[in-house]
């Protein structure tokens, strides 16, 4: 239960915009009241007060003795409705996406800034077309190639029967079988757009408001600052290499406008992505149709040259690859032309692109249908279909595009290297690895549970006679899972003795900055654990890195075992030592499993999260980390919920101080804390002087800070500083999410970061805590005293409210006066 609110000293009426964190919280529990009333907003995201308060705004002079609470529920944007559990099949696309906003900041070189940009958005088309690819790997080759056209493996499966070749029927030729099989990966595309359009009508595509901009503040008392004309700080300032190609020739930059200059989430355009996810989505749809026609066109071009048929056969073949070809030209330079408009709302939308270029591909493969249905009598299906060569060609690609990350990223740390960095500024490659991996697990692992139910009780690929198994580099990558398990032990022991290790140092600690006398050993304990056990966040770059280097290095030790091989684990070893013989089969059949049992626990716990609420939130949290940031890199990403929530913020902010010309906190827990910083980032300057920002629990430097350094690294969080009125952060040492934001002080601003909170806030019993205080970590901020003393402190650092405008009324409210309680 959150504790009363003391009555600040002078000020007048004063707004508390609570902004909760990651899971989300009922309104009924932020406001501390049962009874509430949606002020402004929807179902999916809203104000919300108590039934008490709702004449807040019509009647300000009577809330001067206390603020005005006002909670914003957002969580419904990660978590709502069952189908969004679908949105864990999309993980390696988010974590992708991911790797575009961990550039390291360098605003002096504006032509790397770009390269990086065009390195994360090939990497993501690469996870595109490897999806698209291991959906004909499945339909067309396990099934339609290789099953149908095995006598065995189609009498067993009598779904399978009017395709089998055994039986002569009309579909029984291969060319046909697999222009039918390939509606499979074409509707998966389909689906895919379906998705990202759906999604984009319901986030990019909504316009945030920018009238707050244009309307003139209340009257400000002689002295105070309005903002207007302040001098722009070097550290607060836009960098100017952030996708500076985006700005076509003529237009007017948002730095050249009389306002101040803003960093990058303070940008216009920061949280409107529509033109570039348009675009962007024409590109990977056309990208997926391209991949299914070539899977076509190529098996049926290797035939027709091998058996010489008649020319106009022949001839139709090689303009459909030629088309190929040209469509994936075009597709390359969509993708790389353009990145991110960011400094002003760019309205324009390339219609004829997006609209032309999907639909070219879809005719394209319309047309390869028929000319793979050409009748071909002669034509038998054996062995399998070359997806060795495609996904050895997509794996060496993904490799060469992260290592070129890896240097770009190198580059540009070096030009302002920060020693809290993630990896030295590697963390974008190293991410950009884990999407490569994550995809590889999902498309391989469906490609292994496939050939395994095909293929019987048997490994893939080990099978006698004519065993039905995937591409030999998919066993090869499937068997390297097992060896980066037990090369994953080693750190893992390592933290596990840190840790204990720590726990111990800290019993010390803990009973000195609570000042006990009488110390209990198992109450220390427990306290000291729990402060170790929230220190593994720190550690976290480290692993990543050493995992996504495992990755890298086992993937290209996977390609070239396959084609030096030329057979699966299993076979290839056969006469080796009976040692490395063995090994090498436990790990294949190892890996199958593991691989496919990866792919099965995505698809079930998508399904129970469908059908369970509570899992369908733990679900949302997952997202509300990844999901914070707009869809730079690849559009079939999970849809970014800030580009709803930041303006909303926003606007809520503008519209009190405007229509009241009253004080306004807004109080972020955890990621609101990251939503409220980005909000107040976007405030016009006389606006943010009027507003105080209280963050705790918030991961803005621990996590932000260190991984996306050029948008929430020192500089701008220093500026933020300098630019908002005041700003306090609370944090303790149980929590393992939330943590200092270490901006000192500077002139007469105070240190942001207030001292370490105690958890619990009693070591033992005391008449006013008679039983043992709960260690609470990331929850319940709002239950410790120092919460709301600060919280009144920072209200009365504010300037006092401003008179207000006589006929001023409330006209942005739009309150639905509907009650929660």
């Amino acid at each position: 239960m959150s504790p009363a609110t003391p009555s600040p000293k002078h000020g007048g009426a004063a707004l508390e915009l609570l902004v909760h964190g990651v899971g989300g919280a009922t309104p009924q529990d932020m406001l501390d009241d049962p009874r509430t009333v949606r002020v402004t907003g929807d179902a999916t995201a809203a104000m919300y007060r108590r039934c008490d308060d709702l004449d807040a705004e019509d009647h300000p002079e009577r809330y001067a003795e206390r603020p005005v609470p006002e909670a914003y529920c957002w969580s419904n944007l990660t978590s709502g409705n069952g189908a969004r559990a679908l949105w864990l099949l999309l993980l390696p696309f988010m974590v992708a996406n991911l790797a575009h906003w961990m550039r390291p900041p360098a605003p002096d070189r504006p032509g790397l800034v770009r390269l990086y940009g065009v390195l994360v958005r090939l990497v993501a088309l690469t996870l595109t077309v490897l999806l698209t690819a291991a959906a004909c790997e499945v339909a067309l080759d396990l099934t339609a190639w290789q099953c149908a056209g095995d006598a065995a493996c189609a009498q067993d499966r009598s779904w399978l029967g009017f395709l089998s070749a055994e039986r002569g029927g009309w579909w029984s030729q291969p060319g046909r079988r697999l222009a039918l099989a390939a509606v499979v990966p074409a509707a998966l595309v389909g689906l895919l757009w379906y998705l990202s359009n759906r999604t984009w009508s319901a986030y990019e595509a909504q316009r945030p408001p920018t009238a707050y901009d244009d309307t003139p503040p209340l009257a400000e008392p002689a002295g105070s600052p309005s903002g207007r004309g302040e001098s722009a700080d070097p550290a607060t300032d836009a960098d100017p290499g952030a996708e500076a190609d985006d700005e076509p020739a003529g237009t007017t930059p948002e730095a050249a406008l009389p306002t101040e200059l803003r960093p990058a989430l303070g940008r216009r355009g920061f949280w409107y992505g529509r033109r570039l996810v348009a675009r962007l989505r024409a590109a990977h749809t056309a990208a997926g149709f391209l991949t299914v026609a070539a899977a076509l066109t190529g098996a049926t071009g290797r035939h027709d040259r091998a058996t010489a048929p008649d020319a106009l056969r022949t001839d139709f073949g090689w303009g459909l690859q030629a088309a190929v070809v040209v469509l994936a030209a075009v597709v390359l330079w969509v993708v790389c032309r353009r990145g991110r408009s960011e400094r002003r709302l760019d309205l324009r939308l390339e219609r004829a692109l997006v609209a032309w270029l999907p639909c070219a591909s879809l005719l394209l493969l319309a047309l390869a249908v028929p000319h793979a249905c050409w009748s071909r009598p002669e034509w038998r299906s054996a062995g399998t279909l070359p997806g060795d060569t495609t996904f050895g060609a997509l794996t060496l690609v993904q490799g060469g595009l992260v290592v070129a990350l890896g240097a770009v990223a190198l580059l540009l740390h070096r030009r302002r290297p920060e020693s809290r960095t993630a990896l030295h500024g590697l963390g974008g490659p190293a991410v950009a690895m884990l999407a490569c991996a994550l995809g590889g697990v999902m498309s391989g692992g469906v490609a292994q549970r496939v050939a395994d139910w095909l293929d019987g009780s048997a490994t893939p690929g080990m099978g006698d006679g004519s065993p039905i198994g995937p591409p030999v580099l998919l066993s090869w990558q499937a068997s390297v899972i097992p060896v980066l398990l037990v090369m994953l032990l080693a750190p893992a022991v390592l933290l596990a003795v840190r840790t204990a290790r720590a726990a111990r140092r800290l019993g010390p600690v803990v009973e000195a900055a609570y000042a006990t006398v009488t110390p209990d050993p198992v109450r220390t304990g427990r306290i000291a654990a729990t402060r170790a056990r929230a220190g593994l966040t720190d550690f976290a770059p480290p692993l990543v890195g050493i995992v996504s280097g495992a990755t890298l290095f086992l993937g290209a030790a996977s390609v070239a075992g396959a084609w030096i091989g030329g057979a699966v684990p299993g076979r290839a070893f056969e006469g080796a030592h009976p040692a490395i013989a063995s090994a090498a089969d436990t790990a294949q059949s190892l890996g199958s499993w593991m691989i496919g049992f990866g792919f099965i626990l995505f698809v079930t716990w998508g399904r129970r999260a469908y059908k369970d609420a509570s899992a369908r939130r733990t679900i949302g949290i997952l997202w509300d980390v990844g999901t914070f940031w707009p869809r730079a890199a690849h559009p079939f990403a999970p849809p970014c919920y800030a580009e709803r929530a930041v303006p909303d913020l926003t606007w809520r902010m503008s519209s009190w101080t405007r229509h009241t010309g009253g004080r306004l906190v807004i109080s972020g827990h955890s990621q609101g804390s990251v939503l409220a910083a980005a909000a107040v980032w976007q405030l016009p300057p006389a606006t943010r002087k009027r507003v105080a920002l209280l963050t705790y629990g918030s991961p803005l430097e621990r996590l932000y800070g260190r991984w996306f350094p050029a948008y929430f690294g020192p500089g701008p969080l220093r500026g933020l500083h300098r630019t908002v009125h005041c700003w306090s952060n609370l944090h303790r040492a149980t929590d393992p999410i939330g943590g200092p934001v270490r901006v000192p002080a500077e002139g007469d601003r105070p240190a942001v970061d207030r001292p370490v909170l105690l958890d619990p806030v009693e070591y033992g019993r005391t008449p006013a805590h008679p039983l043992p205080e709960p260690i609470l970590g990331h929850s319940d901020y709002q239950a410790d005293p120092v919460f709301a003393a600060e919280r009144a402190a920072l209200l009365d650092r504010l300037p006092p409210a401003l008179p207000r405008q006589r006929g001023t009324a409330r006209t942005d409210q739009g309150s639905s006066g509907r009650s929660s309680g």
